[in-house]
């Protein structure tokens, strides 16, 4: 049986981390991430040879998150993920959590709204249909909060404990739709909160640190019931093959203690990334402010000084 339509999965040698590293390219990840690496190089490009600037680190940071999406769709570990649930919450974990903060940091949409051309005038090119498309009703549903924080808790609760599952997990076209579907979950969870690309939802950084511990705790939940059941609660990992040498019950802790580890991960990151990205809008609010001062002669500071004067002299 041949899940993963490039690996026999049902005759994998017991697992180790040197075999899960080896090359086992899934074509559909492959193709979509050198396309995304590709097309990202290209906006640099094009910024560079114009003489703008583009910052290293959101290059490095793109870079790495599309090179972990490889790690986990184009290494047996795709292939031992089909039949070890502790494996396949590795995939789901880093997918879901860590590749689209990294992309997101790369702030992709900003490069392409700088990189591509602008169509003339009563035109419409692909950068003008990008920003329509980034001020549609649809973007303000699916970036909001009240849409996010469900669906993020969703696709945990009503994935793993429903038959939509195994459904998936029964054939390539599936388990791509899920593992794609995790990173969108990802990309629109994590997008309002710490994106550097704009977006219809941008609240405060109080309010943004809120929606991130909101969900959070729902990823340490799920991986404790997974932890403290009985028995096998997923199908498709209930009976994994006996060249493995696992027990499907261990297998389904180890899984829980993944997803529950996991939970904290991005937290740190996203905390970390809010945290600079706060301090570094105060300090351009403050370069704004010191440009407006010495472009009016401090006329403010002077108006509040002459209000000041006048109260003193009405007490006189």
């Amino acid at each position: 049986m041949d899940h993963s339509g490039h690996g026999m999965t049902m005759d994998l040698p017991p697992f180790t981390l040197g075999r899960g590293l080896e090359w086992s390219a899934d074509p559909f990840f492959l193709v979509a991430c050198l396309a995304g690496l590709a097309l990202y190089g290209w906006g640099v490009v094009r910024l560079v040879r114009r003489g703008d600037k583009w910052p290293v680190g959101r290059t490095f940071a793109f870079v790495i998150g599309v090179l972990t999406i490889v790690l986990m769709m184009c290494t047996r570990l795709n292939d031992y993920g089909m039949v070890m649930f502790s494996v396949h919450m590795v995939q789901h974990m880093v997918i879901s959590m860590v590749s689209p903060i990294l992309i997101l940091l790369g702030a992709p949409i900003t490069l392409a709204l700088r990189a591509l051309p602008t169509a003339g005038r009563g035109r419409k090119g692909l950068r003008e249909l990008l920003l329509m498309f980034l001020h549609s009703h649809y973007m303000r549903i699916v970036t909001h909060p009240a849409f996010t924080i469900p669906l993020f808790i969703a696709s945990l609760y009503g994935l793993y404990f429903t038959p939509l599952f195994d459904f998936l997990m029964g054939s390539t076209t599936g388990h791509i739709v899920m593992m794609v579907h995790f990173l969108a979950v990802g990309l629109v969870f994590f997008w309002p909160i710490m994106g550097v690309d704009p977006g219809p939802h941008r609240p405060g950084y109080l309010m943004r640190m809120l929606e991130l511990f909101a969900g959070m705790p729902f990823h340490a939940f799920f991986g404790i019931a997974l932890m403290m059941a009985s028995q096998p609660m997923v199908e498709t990992f209930k009976n994994p093959p006996a060249s493995l040498g696992i027990e499907a019950l261990s297998d389904q802790n180890a899984a829980g203690g993944i997803a529950w580890a996991f939970s904290e991960i991005p937290s740190v990151l996203v905390l970390v990334a809010l945290l600079f990205q706060w301090y570094a809008s105060d300090q351009r609010q403050a370069k704004r402010e010191d440009r407006a001062a010495d472009r009016d002669g401090n006329k403010e500071l002077e108006a509040y000084n002459a209000y000041l004067s006048s109260l003193h002299a009405r007490g006189n």
